[in-house]
């Protein structure tokens, strides 16, 4: 370990390791650091991404790929099943992943693009220079070492520094952090090429259940809950009692929990000499709490500003306000539309979901776009629509789609 690199990446989660190899294959020098003594573990999330996105940025490999689904299925709390293909299941449907390996191998790709990888070396402390983040105070094996850097990207996960301590506000308030437990469970009877969510007040309020299978008798399964749950509930009990009920003779090895932001975006990413990425930044889906690809997009992004920031030996925060400006017009766009649609999901009853999922009965939902879907839902009950008019045309001013047809109900 240097005492001076072009770029410290503090955390080697999917955002950190793309940020790290994107700067180092243009030629950078690279540190990248993660605080625990294995990169990937442990896993705190789902493992599901969609397969078609994922390609964009990582070359598929079998070792890392759990399971390839064809869809998901969400269960309405009467029951009624609605199944969808993976071109409408969302960015966490199509790979269900093995997520300790696919974190390593992300993190060998940016050391074998050049990147330094340090595990069991955690930031304290950010070095500063007339308003400009200038490198880390890290620790390693009970030492401290003051690095200097042009850039530090804050890639720290849903707890982050980084940010804060270079005056950005990354406060998440009451109800934007999801609350998630999951478990891996095994000798289960699940159908190996779908992805299940279980929606319904009496499961999991102000949340969902998920399924996602890693084979032919074992899966992931887990909870997510956005809101405050009674005095009388845990996530622990909801969860508990869905594994009691649909797989009573299952056997679980492997518990997982965490939170996940499902906040919306933050004012600001950049600041002088720093930039945010991943969960730091706040670029989880808030309705479905995915992160992965916004992550990998979002490192990917960072990663080609940063080299071009450093070539103009410009590293001010105006000059990373291009990163800020590329991420929000596209990542940010999404998450925007996913928390006007999970606010309005979070008031609606059992009833209004079952009514939901009838309507949906003789459409086809391979033809359909995401929002389209959620467009069609509302078209089809005027009580629920009446509401959500509002709603759709924040959503048309964030999107720039044209719902034609909104000015036109009865």
């Amino acid at each position: 370990m240097k005492d001076r690199y072009d770029i410290i990446v503090v955390g080697a989660g999917p955002a950190g390791s793309t940020t790290a190899k994107t700067a180092a294959s243009r030629g950078l020098d690279v540190l990248m650091i993660e605080k625990r003594q294995q990169i990937g573990d442990p896993v705190r999330c789902a493992e599901g991404v969609n397969k078609e996105y994922i390609r964009n940025f990582v070359r598929p490999d079998p070792a890392w790929i759990s399971a390839e689904v064809k869809g998901s299925r969400i269960y309405a709390p009467n029951g009624k099943m609605v199944e969808m293909g993976e071109e409408l299941s969302g960015v966490e449907v199509g790979y269900v992943l093995e997520r300790k390996v696919f974190d390593r191998a992300l993190a060998m790709e940016a050391a074998h693009a050049g990147a330094q990888v340090m595990v069991k070396t955690r930031a304290s402390g950010l070095l500063t220079n007339n308003g400009y983040v200038t490198g880390i105070i890290a620790q390693h094996m009970g030492k401290s070492y003051d690095i200097k850097c042009d850039i530090v990207i804050g890639a720290d996960g849903v707890e982050s520094k980084i940010g804060r301590w270079a005056g950005i506000d990354t406060t998440i308030k009451p109800g934007g952090l999801c609350s998630c437990m999951q478990y891996l469970i095994t000798d289960i009877d699940v159908d190996p090429d779908f992805c299940e969510f279980y929606l319904g007040n009496g499961i999991a309020p102000t949340g969902y259940i998920w399924v996602f299978p890693k084979g032919k008798n074992e899966a992931n399964v887990g909870i997510g809950i956005s809101g405050f749950l009674p005095k009388n509930q845990t996530v622990n009990d909801l969860l508990d009692d869905f594994v009691k009920k649909k797989y009573p003779k299952g056997k679980i090895i492997e518990l997982i929990y965490g939170g996940v932001p499902a906040c919306g975006t933050i004012e600001r990413t950049v600041s002088n000499g720093l930039i945010l990425v991943g969960d730091a930044a706040r670029q989880s889906d808030p309705l479905t709490g995915g992160g992965i690809f916004n992550s990998i997009w979002a490192g990917d992004m960072a990663g080609k500003v940063a080299v071009k920031a450093i070539k103009s030996s410009d590293v001010s925060a105006e000059f990373l306000q291009e990163y800020e400006r590329k991420w929000r017009a596209e990542i940010g766009k999404n998450i925007d539309t996913s928390l006007i649609v999970k606010n309005r999901f979070l008031t609606l009853s059992d009833d209004d979901m079952n009514t939901l999922a009838d309507s949906l009965e003789n459409m086809d939902l391979k033809t359909v776009s995401l929002l389209g879907l959620v467009w069609t839902l509302f078209k089809t009950n005027k009580k629920l629509l009446w509401d959500l008019r509002s709603i759709f045309k924040d959503i048309k001013e964030i999107k720039g789609v044209d719902f034609d047809d909104i000015e036109n109900i009865d």
